[in-house]
């Protein structure tokens, strides 16, 4: 008798965005003639540069070409792209084997992913709040106990706190836990670790045996020179963490899918002998995905050229520039608000003692904004509120104006 993966049954992150759907369309349908104003979109809306398209363009034309079309690449990456991803890294002062570097189709697939290769008897940390796919993936593979709905969280998982206390980045945990999920710039907090923030992850995860799974898909919005945009910037990091990174906030990605994953050669577990980490994670790609997009990773090729990173920085300051909008807005009304320097996120503190769906109640009505209830990335959350820099210069303007209009405080 087949039966189903219980695990499912504890999710409940499903709940957020269906539930921002539902009152959006509850206000339209009672409010037909007023504009909805979205600052809460965590997709990349500016088109692709004309570097990139060419990129991609070019190998499209290489597959209709019978001297130059492929079929399956090479699962763990194209060589090609892998040595510049490894020269993108010595650019910053990180030495990597292009061996190292393993491409997917984007970072969530990987962050996902990577817990497969690591016993589900580990015990997990989490940043609280923290992007859905670190605890959810967790708990399909049996690692936690049940949701609890009053607390908002679930058994068995070790929660670090990010409040304002801390700016954001926790402590590493006061106890011992085997696999730590690190956001940096963070997402939705719009945090970022320094290097000494980041060395007590590293000399944790050494002292413990922890493996850091730590996510940079969000390192380009870092212009603060002296902040680390790697974990393996940090001493000590290459024995213990696994770094995973994306096309898709860097270039305009989203939709064409294209990642990477780092798994050093020198990390080793507890129970592995040397090099096996990294070896797992090889058999886990090469068993159940068949290799990016050929077009794709010829796009990523343009991306990472001089010209490309070029264009792409200027589309990141056109999203730092939003965030920049944003941030002014909420200050001419007085609210209090985290992030938007070094990440295109902005982490509003709700007025008073309201919950994050009273405010996006208060703000869908009265202004016709609408963001993201910081309770939908958990317990830590209540009482925040996520707005997203990512849109059309007019929008964001329009949003701005909107709440500077009507919210009233």
């Amino acid at each position: 008798m087949a039966k189903i993966n219980h695990n499912y049954r504890k999710l409940s992150a499903g709940y957020l965005f269906p539930e921002i759907g539902r009152r959006i369309n509850l206000f339209q349908r009672d409010n037909p003639d007023k504009k909805v104003h979205r600052l809460g979109i965590g997709n990349t809306t500016e088109p692709l540069t004309p570097t990139v398209v060419e990129g991609l363009r070019e190998g499209t034309d290489r597959l209709a070409n019978i001297e130059t079309y492929s079929g399956y690449g090479d699962e763990q990456g194209e060589e090609a792209l892998r040595t510049e991803l490894a020269r993108f890294y010595a650019n910053r002062g990180v030495s990597l084997d292009p061996d190292e570097f393993f491409i997917s189709d984007g970072a969530k697939p990987d962050a996902g992913n990577i817990q497969s290769i690591f016993s589900t008897d580990n015990r997990v940390a989490v940043q609280d709040p923290a992007y859905p796919v670190y605890v959810d993936t967790n708990v399909v593979a049996g690692r936690t106990g049940a949701f609890d709905p009053q607390r908002g969280n679930y058994a068995g998982l070790v929660y670090m706190v990010c409040n304002r206390e801390n700016n954001f980045i926790p402590d590493p945990p006061a106890e011992h836990v085997d696999l730590v999920y690190l956001c940096s710039p963070n997402n939705p907090t719009g945090a970022v670790a320094t290097h000494r923030e980041l060395q007590k992850f590293v000399d944790y995860a050494r002292e413990h045996q922890a493996v850091l799974i730590f996510d940079a898909a969000y390192a380009e919005f870092i212009s603060d020179p002296g902040l680390p945009r790697s974990i393996y910037e940090v001493d000590g990091a290459k024995e213990c963490a696994i770094e995973i990174n994306s096309f898709s906030k860097l270039a305009g990605f989203t939709g064409v899918r294209l990642g990477w994953s780092v798994v050093p050669k020198a990390l080793v577990v507890a129970d592995s002998e040397p090099e096996e980490v990294h070896r797992l994670w090889f058999r886990r790609q090469t068993t159940f995905f068949n290799g990016a997009s050929n077009i794709a990773q010829h796009g990523g090729l343009a991306v990472l050229s001089a010209k490309g990173l070029e264009e792409c920085a200027e589309l990141i300051s056109y999203y730092m520039e939003n965030a920049r909008i944003i941030s002014e807005g909420l200050k001419s009304v007085g609210l209090t608000f985290y992030g938007g320097v070094n990440a295109p996120y902005l982490w509003l503190k709700t007025p008073g003692k309201m919950t994050s769906w009273e405010f996006f109640d208060k703000l869908l009505y009265e202004a016709q904004v609408v963001g993201t209830p910081g309770s939908g990335f958990g317990p830590s959350g209540e009482g925040y509120f996520r707005l997203s820099a990512f849109g059309h210069r007019s929008s964001i303007t329009e949003a701005v104006q909107s709440i500077q209009a009507g919210l009233k405080l």
